[in-house]
């Protein structure tokens, strides 16, 4: 399987020649959803979905398939795909990938704000993508893709879920609000992990790509 990162929050997975994308949101690029069999999507926050888009991509693949929870495919009625509401517990299979739901709610975030479903997806027994929330997976996880920044989460937290979960590799999601300073910042934090862990925890460029087993 072939993981890039495709900015702030989205990743693509390749396997066998179908492509699962993650969270296509606006902070994005487009080419992400590219020849895109399924599209998997934790909430309905502009980072992480953005209805246009996905109807492009289904206008081009009439097959499309998109994973979310409730209050995102509320939002996507326009969207001329085939949607599938799934909730915390839930497995399902989608363009050869196999997929387990974990995590029913978006961490706190300003307290002013409602706090939205989220949903995490486990790709395959090997990716755990936990969408904008610390959600322990309950199973071992080999490869985690981890929020590092977010008006959310404080870095602590993030420190403690990677010692939480302990995967065999970790990966920056969700670090497109940051400059290069900020981003220096989270190198930083994810090498001091990686030293303490022995394990590959850092931040993967946008369009960078790593082959998982």
């Amino acid at each position: 399987m072939e993981l890039t990162k495709f900015g702030h929050a989205c990743v693509r997975l390749v396997k066998n020649d179908s492509i699962l994308v993650i969270d296509p949101g606006v902070f994005s690029e487009e080419a992400a959803l590219a020849d895109a069999h399924a599209v998997l999507i934790t909430h309905e926050h502009f980072d992480h979905v953005e209805p246009d888009r996905l109807r492009r991509a289904a206008e081009a693949n009439p097959s499309l398939e998109i994973w979310t929870n409730e209050g995102v495919a509320a939002t996507l009625t326009d969207v001329p795909a085939k949607i599938q509401v799934v909730r915390h517990g839930d497995a399902f299979g989608t363009a050869g990938f196999e997929v387990r739901v974990v995590g029913e709610w978006h961490a706190p975030n300003h307290p002013d704000m409602p706090t939205v479903r989220n949903v995490g997806f486990l790709v395959d027994e090997e990716v755990f993508y936990p969408g904008d929330a610390f959600t322990p997976p309950g199973v071992e996880v080999p490869t985690l893709l981890v929020p590092t920044n977010a008006p959310w989460m404080r870095a602590a937290e993030m420190v403690e879920y990677l010692r939480q979960v302990r995967p065999a590799r970790a990966y920056s999601t969700h670090d497109g609000l940051l400059n290069d300073n900020g981003l220096g910042l989270v190198d930083r934090w994810l090498e001091m992990e990686a030293d303490k862990q022995k394990a590959e925890i850092r931040r993967l460029e946008t369009g960078e790509s790593v082959t998982l087993p």
